[in-house]
């Protein structure tokens, strides 16, 4: 074997998302793209805001070959200005531009954080199901990935989280609106949490980072809003992406908030943006920095996202499946009647693509993504309805 051995176990640990892609096109060079029904990506599919566009050709009216030269590692000044401001506003704290770090997505922000944050064997704690990249980001800077149980609701298990806590712990990671349950963590737990870091970094004279991963910040429906987690601990560090709210996933866009309260804050940021140059990121991408500057106060229609969920929910409910409902993303995380891959193999008879919820650390669930047209969910329907139904017979054999 010419690989390393790591990477061998990576491929095999991450091949239920690929494998669900690889037999969607598959099904797609069979029966037709309009005939599959890929519910496996939470890929953006609404057009970007009208300022996207406006902004594209601004740039090509006005087109400077300096457009495209490096600049500080951290980003453009004046985008790191915008941001601070914008930021301010959304959490409720009083950010600076050297408070701001521009990263490649909120992927390459959290391998910056981990990479200027972690020594080897320390733990970074997060809750499941999660993103299962979590895994790899934490073991890229020789993290210990130590994923912990939730309740029934996905809700937060402070007993469970006081537990996973131990001195070799630096980093409780959350992801709110979470992938893939779209659950959204309310200011009851993010205080109750908070105060448990706070006594657990007292007791082991540490400090113990609270990073929130926020890339659906601003995807949330019925009137929910993502509480600030800097109203209730000091050392906490937001991973940002534009991708979701923007419909630019493909560019590559997010930013780092470091909390002003930090201890010696200037030293961590100075430690990020080294890690975004010697990761490779060097800097984020300078067209979808001013991409940015120009758009932060614009999103995609919502209402479309709102609408693809209630549209999906109701199929689950016709099937007969229990799950919760999401506050915000892309995703619902139902219940399966029997085995999560074996499900996935019934629902597949029918050309519908979902991922196993074994994915994302907990089994017997699947993953459904609401990333795509109305249409697809009405057609898709009745196929999911006759798979719940064959899957329940098998229970009952």
């Amino acid at each position: 074997m010419s690989i390393a051995k790591k990477m061998q176990s990576y491929i095999e640990r991450s091949s239920w998302i690929r494998k669900m892609f690889e037999e969607g096109v598959k099904l797609k060079k069979l029966y037709g793209e309009d005939e599959v029904f890929d519910l496996s990506l939470g890929n953006p599919d609404l057009p970007p805001p009208s300022c996207i566009r406006e902004t594209l050709k601004n740039m090509w009216e006005n087109y400077e070959p300096s457009m495209h030269r490096y600049m500080p590692n951290a980003g453009f000044p004046f985008v790191r200005e915008l941001v601070a401001e914008k930021a301010s506003k959304d959490y409720e704290v009083s950010f600076s531009p050297e408070d701001i770090v521009l990263t490649c997505g909120a992927a390459g922000a959290l391998n910056v954080i981990f990479k200027a944050l972690l020594n080897p064997g320390e733990e970074v704690v997060f809750p499941k199901p999660f993103f299962v990249e979590y895994v790899f980001y934490a073991e890229n800077h020789q993290g210990i990935p130590k994923p912990v149980n939730t309740k029934s609701d996905f809700s937060l298990d402070l007993d469970a989280l006081e537990e996973a806590i131990t001195p070799s712990t630096k980093v409780v990671l959350l992801n709110s609106p979470n992938n893939p349950t779209g659950v959204v963590y309310s200011e009851e737990e993010l205080r109750e949490l908070s105060n448990l870091l706070k006594n657990k970094s007292k007791k082991y004279g540490k400090t113990i980072y609270l990073v929130s991963d926020e890339p659906y910040r601003n995807l949330v429906f019925d009137g929910v809003k993502v509480p600030s987690l800097f109203k209730f601990y000091e050392s906490v560090i937001v991973a940002y992406s534009f991708s979701k709210e923007l419909s630019l996933a493909g560019e590559r866009i997010g930013f780092i908030a470091v909390s002003p309260f930090i201890k010696d804050k200037n030293l961590l940021v100075d430690a990020m943006i080294l890690a975004n140059r010697i990761l490779g990121f060097v800097n984020a991408p300078a067209i979808s920095q001013r991409l940015i500057a120009a758009c932060l106060s614009s999103k995609v229609d919502i209402r479309t996202y709102e609408r693809r969920r209630n549209l999906l929910i109701d199929v689950l409910r016709t099937g007969g499946l229990e799950f919760v409902m999401p506050k915000g993303g892309f995703f619902v995380f139902p219940k399966t009647p029997i085995d999560d891959v074996k499900f996935c193999e019934v629902l597949k008879k029918y050309r519908i693509l979902a991922v196993p919820g074994r994915g994302f650390g907990l089994k017997n669930h699947i993953r459904l993504s609401f990333c795509v047209k109305e249409n697809v969910i009405l057609k898709m329907k009745e196929g999911f309805v006759k798979a719940c139904q064959e899957a329940l017979k098998q229970k009952d054999v």
